[in-house]
């Protein structure tokens, strides 16, 4: 393995969902950072062992790996459950540093994904003296100006607590957009921010900020990042300060990655390569959505005005357990017939924030007892059943899953083990390969979009197989 900086493993990192974390495999993979990301913790032999398919560098061996998880959507009790036996094993394959991945807009509360909880639990497997906080990505549109988040979303940048969706997501709403004042309801952990004049210094005058804040014992300092240069500053700052002789712990987006990469590439220690070449058109995909995000809204659209093949699934008899059953059979037989016909198919729960369907779910939910924040999780399990289903029948299809939860669920009934790039579609969405032992999934080709990424035509790329990043 090629050595970037002390260890023979560069990155290790955990992502809180799992479109997150295809974006962060993404980041390090573009950028010359050879990497797979794993659906459950793997052992240090695992690790050293696997061997990329597909790969634009010379070697297919790993210098960064991480693994994907859903602790985003989970309380705080669920999380410890979820991430120290995962913390436990990351921590005994040594690498420089270890990213407890957050997604670009800080979904977080104190209850639910509880970024401040997470940071807490990971301190004790990754003592740092200091936790560097990069949530600002300005290759997704979102930006951390003097502590405060904006997204920017069809043209029009937001203060996040403003944003049309994230002010209005229906389980952790962003009320408060200083992360400061966000965070600090989730931890008693001191907070600083180096912001956009101590970014546009030289590395001596940000050195001198960085020692007269004086921070120790994990203690949080949070970057602004309104561009890619400031990113490079924030590269040089982390791997410049980063702990010689131990894991280095970040919290943060992806930008952390771009901030590292970005870095190593100015100072010759790595080369980005050539992008992937595509794999072509494919005849047909499946497409299966779980997410209410107007983008994605507004690619179902597209994606039907383009002949693929709409269904519908029943959402109120999804989550009710006399009639689950008998609704994945329907959405099954009438998805098989499609792409028997050579159709496309989009298999959908709802078509933006506003569809019907959301509300007279949150009804149904309540009429069985179920609380509002298990929707995700209960609608995402049956959802990646009814996949499963359809490809064990039909076959290797080039495949498309929009949404966090959705996309994490599906995965895991999937069998899949690892995932590897093989291009990029979209910023933080790319297509990738499957790695599994059941060879009914190996080599499958699947895109795990969040509700967010991507433009209208986002779908129809995957089916072309189109960089619509260029």
């Amino acid at each position: 393995m090629d050595k970037l900086l002390n260890q023979n493993l560069f990155l290790s990192f955990y992502g809180d969902d799992f479109t997150g974390s295809t974006d962060t495999m993404e980041s390090l993979a573009l950028n010359g950072i050879r990497t797979a990301l794993f659906l459950n913790a793997p052992t240090d032999a695992e690790v050293r062992d696997f061997q990329l398919k597909k790969t634009w560098a010379e070697n297919r061996d790993l210098q960064a790996f991480g693994v994907a998880g859903i602790s985003r959507s989970l309380r705080t009790d669920q999380m410890e459950e979820e991430l120290a036996p995962i913390f436990e094993s990351l921590k005994a394959i040594k690498t420089d540093f270890f990213h407890y991945k957050v997604c670009s807009t800080f979904d977080s509360s104190p209850e639910i994904g509880s970024i401040g909880f997470a940071t807490e639990l990971a301190y004790k497997y990754f003592p740092s003296s200091y936790i560097p906080l990069i949530v600002g990505a300005p290759f997704l549109n979102r930006f951390s100006v003097f502590g405060n988040l904006y997204a920017r979303v069809d043209g029009i940048t937001y203060r996040l607590d403003r944003h049309p969706t994230m002010s209005r997501h229906p389980v952790t709403p962003m009320q408060e957009s200083d992360l400061r004042l966000h965070l600090g309801k989730q931890t008693n952990r001191k907070i600083e921010l180096m912001d956009l004049f101590a970014l546009e210094k030289s590395f001596e005058q940000r050195q001198k900020i960085f020692k007269e804040l004086n921070l120790k014992n994990g203690e949080i300092l949070l970057f602004d990042t309104l561009s890619m240069d400031h990113l490079i500053n924030v590269g040089e700052q982390i791997i410049r300060n980063a702990q010689k002789d131990s894991c280095q712990l970040i919290i943060g987006a992806s930008s952390a990655e771009h901030a590292l990469s970005l870095y190593l590439q100015k100072s010759r220690k790595l080369i980005k390569p050539d992008h992937p070449v595509s794999p072509g058109k494919s005849d047909q995909i499946i497409a299966l959505s779980g997410s209410c995000a107007p983008t994605t809204g507004k690619q179902i659209d597209w994606a039907l005005q383009k002949e693929f093949e709409g269904i519908r699934i029943d959402t109120v008899k999804l989550v009710n357990p006399e009639l689950s059953e008998e609704e994945e059979q329907r959405v099954m037989v009438i998805s098989l017939k499609a792409l028997e016909r050579g159709k496309s198919i989009i298999i959908y729960t709802a078509k933006g924030p506003d569809d019907p369907a959301i509300e007279e779910t949150k009804k149904e939910m309540s009429k069985l007892g179920l609380k509002d924040e298990s929707t995700g999780m209960l609608l995402g399990a049956v959802e990646g059943n009814i996949l499963k289903r359809i490809l064990t029948k039909a076959g290797k299809i080039r495949t498309v899953i929009c949404g966090g939860d959705t996309s994490g669920h599906a995965s895991k009934a999937l069998g899949i083990y690892a995932l590897e790039i093989l291009m990029p579609i979209a910023p933080g969405s790319p297509l990738c390969i499957v790695h599994s032992r059941n060879e009914l999934f190996d080599g499958l080709e699947i895109a795990l979009k969040g509700g967010q990424n991507g433009a209208y035509n986002y779908i129809e790329s995957i089916r072309a197989g189109r960089n619509i990043m260029i």
